[in-house]
């Protein structure tokens, strides 16, 4: 029993730390290596099994170690071995909320534990004043009581897996393992008795009695004290004895020491995770005591001890340290020490786990083989450091073969995943995509139900809106109404709404791209030149098209996608994220044209200032056929009283000083369009960065942050409506039929043209699949970063696959052609990041992943759809206002790519750089090659957009694989798995690799076959190799 094993250690430290272990108590261990060269990867947990006597006795003989000289371990490899050990239920760690109580004693008043510090990832302390928690910070703790932390365990009680059912129990337990003596007699344990029992006062308890029912924050109003959050940690609830003559006095009963659900921190414990346990931590001094009192407790299992704790969470460890008078500091910052060891990720384990006094003095001493020392003349002990937004992981600490970030790169993944290996089999991928995908249909829709997919779904449908309409509305001019607006819109609403449903991944959104309308134009010109209907041609290379993408989909193709690297990802979509912050501009600028600037005005001349309606000089043909229709008689008009928008449908003309290009001059415009469009831009970042504010709860902020694009909107539309300038707005077709009469919703696929086409319209097809299979993978393969940690797959031929149907679909209804949109899926998922909603104060809330579903993507497109019916709502939007959403979609897009971060590295000297992975193992020379590499190919496919040729610009980005294939010459294979993901493989190479690395393995294990023990530290020839608890065996200071 281990509660039979507190004793009062003598002092005989060299039994507690020099442990010797048999070899066979070993060999079967499962984590624990110890002088073998193992490969750097994790090993397979295999289960402990006992070994015959016959078995250990051939072992022994076959292994040349003596059995006397046994095995010496250093503290981290024992604290492996004790993190190694099979888990039993009464012994899994649980998360831990760890509070500091000390013992309060004021004239006239009863002694009471008062709470002056908690843990639960950092430290937060009660300020001098007693009225408020500190912030939290990184706690930092001094040398010396880090080590008298350690003596104390070592020469105090400890009592591991101890059965108790209240606070009476444990003190009982306590004070029955201390040897009496002529300074710890009857009279004294009576006084600690009555000590351990006395309340515990907590600092929620003075808040809340301080405040008036009136003056209460607004943090404080929101605040949900729902009950139900004390189901939420596990706990262990256990009947209570009837109260003892002591309890009574104290005032401790059953029915006065029950927990006050009116005085629990219920909205702290929302930053407790589900299931943690509670360790209290008791110092103080006491003018009675004349030798200190020191015991440490594991509970098992954990217990609810009423009032002990400042939230109703079990207790799993108690630490007591009772002391004479005159070390109250002493005693605190011992307490501060064991407190902020357990929140320890490794001793927080090793308290968990340890079977004995050895294992815990083994956890310290690995804690102090890991901790940083600040000389006391560069450092202020009282300042706070504030929490880190990143902390680095432990897992090196806790096995021998687990790798850290810098040696992670050794070994680069595969950047290829079961989605993208070649089946060999007809549509092989396309059916397992379909496997892949169908158990989390449903799913997709229940975890669309959300608040932050609603935000999300407003934002996309208003970003979404504009550039379809737009598109439509180019498309309109470059085809003379052929396809427009409305027939944009209608595309993209039934191509949206299918994608959404049956597509391998729904997080991509569908929109129109540059190169399409270039093609689209130069479609349309050959056409026209050559008297072709343009229309059943493009049905012809449509339907083309969408046959040879599902050829891709049959063979397999998408397993190409495996070539794209980041380097072609990042060159891709920084091109379309620039793209889009260009044309917001540029759309902002283009409104000079119809809102004019009235430059030098001459204000002595405003009072003859005039713009004047007047009847043509030189009708056209078209104005007087139009006139003649109408009935219009020209002579009969006072064209001076006519208003604007009568002159307009009348074809006259505006003359006078105060006219523009267009009409009569409109004042102020141009400038509150740019208003308008810095406002959004500027308003939509500050919103989205309010979650990180320090106003407002929590639940405020996150929901003013998923919602901040629509938030913007509306307050920019009020703000536009309550202004009153007369800003263009959003137009949106508000009768459902083709835009021009000559044309139905089918399309003859030969109609008036030679049969001839059906054949010629191979090539341009050709063009086009390029075009559409480039465009999808980029941006599926952005959408299905391993950043992202999506956790129900992807699908990249099925992806592809209904894009090939619907592109088939439009093709023959005479619609625009939609393929997946690089800056909008981004942006999509952004938006539906989800992130940890129990995190510890101070600590950064931790990314989870992204909400994977199909409604947003699904309710985005339906609505769109609908939106010839919203007309009289959505006239209300300023174009501007979209502009500048356009632009915030676009700078929000180009963070967290990489080639941005290397090119701000030009500029900044080599102190001032940011502690990037690729900075510590690639030379300065070489990031910035790289860099410059992937600036020319930007610059190049910005060009190839820009000009004329811009209809090979798929060819140029299929291009980039090539380029980048090439720079294998120019990096190593190391430096190219920091900088960028390394490329496939040819089998052959695969093959050599295998054989090189079975080899080496062979080695390995030839070399290894028998276990060595590493040398006394007497016998040490490295004077770095230090054993910290032989070191501190050797003195007499603790």
């Amino acid at each position: 029993r281990h509660d039979e094993e507190a004793v009062i250690d003598q002092g005989f430290f060299s039994n507690v730390v020099n442990i010797h272990y048999e070899k066979e108590e070993l060999e079967g261990h499962r984590t624990l290596y110890v002088g073998v060269r193992m490969p750097l990867v994790r090993q397979s947990h295999r289960h402990h099994r006992a070994h015959s006597q016959k078995h250990r006795k051939r072992e022994r003989e076959k292994d040349a170690v003596p059995a006397e000289q046994g095995y010496h371990y250093t503290p981290s490899q024992r604290v492996q071995f004790i993190l190694g050990t099979e888990e039993d239920e009464q012994h899994v760690p649980h998360d831990l909320f760890t509070e500091l109580d000390e013992i309060c004693v004021k004239e006239g008043e009863d002694a009471e534990w008062k709470e002056t510090a908690r843990w639960l990832k950092f430290e937060e302390d009660v300020e001098d004043g007693g009225e408020r928690w500190s912030k939290p910070y990184v706690a930092t703790l001094s040398l010396h009581s880090l080590f008298e932390l350690r003596s104390c365990i070592i020469n105090g009680t400890v009592l591991l897996d101890v059965r108790a059912t209240s606070v009476e129990d444990i003190a009982d337990l306590i004070l029955a393992q201390q040897e009496p003596s002529p300074e710890f007699d009857e009279r004294t344990r009576a006084k600690v008795r009555e000590v351990l029992l006395k309340k515990h006062h907590h600092q929620n308890e003075r808040k809340r009695n301080n405040l008036l029912p009136i003056v209460r924050s607004f943090a404080d109003v929101s605040k949900k004290q729902d009950l139900h959050l004390l189901e939420k940690p596990a706990q262990t609830l256990t009947p209570h004895p009837s109260p003892t003559t002591a309890e009574a006095k104290n005032g401790v009963t059953p029915e006065t020491s029950a927990m006050d659900l009116s005085k629990a921190e219920l909205h702290f414990m929302k930053k407790i995770p589900s299931g943690a346990e509670a360790s209290n931590v008791l110092v103080g001094e006491l003018d009675f005591l004349h030798q200190p009192l020191v015991a440490f407790v594991r509970l098992t299992p954990a217990v609810l001890l009423s009032g002990m704790t400042e939230v109703p969470i079990p207790t799993r460890f108690l630490f007591v340290l009772l002391g004479p008078g005159g070390k109250a500091h002493q005693y605190h910052e011992i307490g501060r020490s064991m407190a902020t060891t357990m929140t320890d990720e490794v001793f927080h384990d090793v308290a968990y786990k340890a079977k004995d006094r050895a294992d815990l003095v083994a956890g310290i001493d690995e804690f102090l083989d890991q901790v940083t020392v600040l000389p006391p003349g560069e450092w202020d002990p009282s300042i706070r450091i504030e929490p880190p937004k990143n902390v680095p992981s432990q897992e090196k600490r806790k096995m021998p073969g687990a790798l850290d970030e810098s040696s992670s790169h050794s070994k680069p993944e595969k950047h290829s995943g079961p989605e993208l290996e070649r089946t060999g089999r007809l549509f092989g991928g396309l059916v397992l995509d379909v496997k892949r995908k169908a158990p989390w249909f449903w799913s997709d829709f229940r975890d669309g139900l959300s608040l932050q997919c609603l935000a999300s779904f407003l934002f996309l449908y208003c970003a979404c809106m504009s550039p379809v309409i737009t598109f439509g509305g180019l498309l309109g001019e470059a085809t003379h109404g052929h396809i427009s607006a409305m027939e944009s819109l209608l595309g993209a609403s039934m191509t949206g709404v299918v994608y959404s449903l049956f597509a391998g991944q729904p997080l991509t959104i569908l929109g129109s791209t540059g190169p399409v309308l270039v093609f689209e134009k130069i479609l349309y010109k050959f056409c026209k030149e050559y008297t072709l209907s343009y229309l059943s041609l493009r049905t012809c290379i449509g339907l083309w098209t969408a046959f040879f993408c599902v050829v891709l989909v049959a063979t397999d193709a998408s397993c190409l996608v495996c070539y794209i690297t980041r380097f072609t990802e990042e060159a891709f979509a920084s091109l379309i994220c620039i793209i889009f912050i260009y044309e917001a501009l540029e759309k902002l600028s283009h409104l000079r044209e119809t809102f004019p600037v009235h430059m030098h005005s001459k204000l002595d001349l405003l009072t003859i200032y005039y713009c004047k309606c007047e009847p043509p000089a030189h009708p056209s043909n078209e104005t007087l056929q139009i006139w003649r229709s109408n009935g219009v008689n020209v002579s009969g008009i006072t064209w001076g009283n006519l208003t604007v928008t009568e002159c307009r449908s009348l074809h006259g003309e505006f003359h006078g000083p105060a006219c523009g290009h267009s009409g009569p001059y409109a004042p102020n415009v141009l400038f509150w369009c740019c208003i308008l469009f810095f406002s959004t831009f500027v308003l939509s970042s500050l919103l989205k960065k309010f979650k990180t504010s320090r106003y407002f709860p929590t639940r405020v902020r996150s929901t003013v942050s998923d919602f901040a694009v629509f938030l913007t909107i509306v307050i920019m539309v009020l703000i536009d409506l309550g202004i009153g300038i007369p800003s263009p707005k959003l137009h949106v077709p508000h009768v459902f039929k083709p835009t021009r009469d000559d044309r139905g919703w089918l399309i003859n696929p030969i109609g008036p043209n030679p049969w001839w086409t059906v054949l010629a319209a191979l090539i341009p097809a050709l063009l086009c699949t390029i075009l559409i299979f480039m465009d999808q993978q980029i941006t599926a393969v952005i959408v299905n970063r391993k950043e992202h940690r999506l956790k129900k797959g992807c699908g990249y031929h099925l992806d592809l696959f209904m894009v090939a149907v619907m592109l088939g679909v439009c093709s023959v209804m005479g619609l625009p052609w939609f393929v997946a949109a690089t800056v909008l899926s981004i942006t999509h998922v952004n938006s539906l990041k989800v992130e940890s909603d129990c995190s510890a104060p101070g600590e950064q809330p931790k990314f989870l992943g992204i909400r994977e579903q199909r409604v947003t993507g699904l309710m985005i497109f339906v609505l769109m759809g609908c939106s010839v019916f919203f007309t009289s709502v959505l006239k209300f939007i300023p174009m501007p206002v979209l502009y500048g959403v356009f632009l915030y979609m676009g700078v929000s897009s180009l963070r967290g790519i990489q080639f941005f971060d290397r090119l701000k590295l030009f500029w900044m000297p080599a102190k001032h750089q940011p502690d990037f992975i690729y900075l510590r193992h690639v030379p300065l020379r070489k990031v910035h090659l790289f860099t410059l590499i992937q600036l020319l190919c930007l610059v190049l496919l910005w060009a190839i957009k820009a000009s004329r040729a811009a209809i090979i610009f798929p060819m140029m980005v299929l291009a980039l694989v090539f380029v980048r294939k090439v720079m294998d010459f120019c990096f190593s294979k190391r430096e190219l798995s920091f900088l960028d993901d390394l490329m496939p493989e040819s089998k052959k190479k695969k093959l050599d690799d295998a054989k090189n690395e079975a080899k080496e393995e062979e080695l390995k294990l030839g070399k290894t076959s028998r276990v060595d023990t590493p040398k006394p530290s007497s016998d040490r020839a490295d004077p770095s190799e230090i054993n910290i608890s032989d070191e501190m065996s050797k003195t007499t200071v603790w």
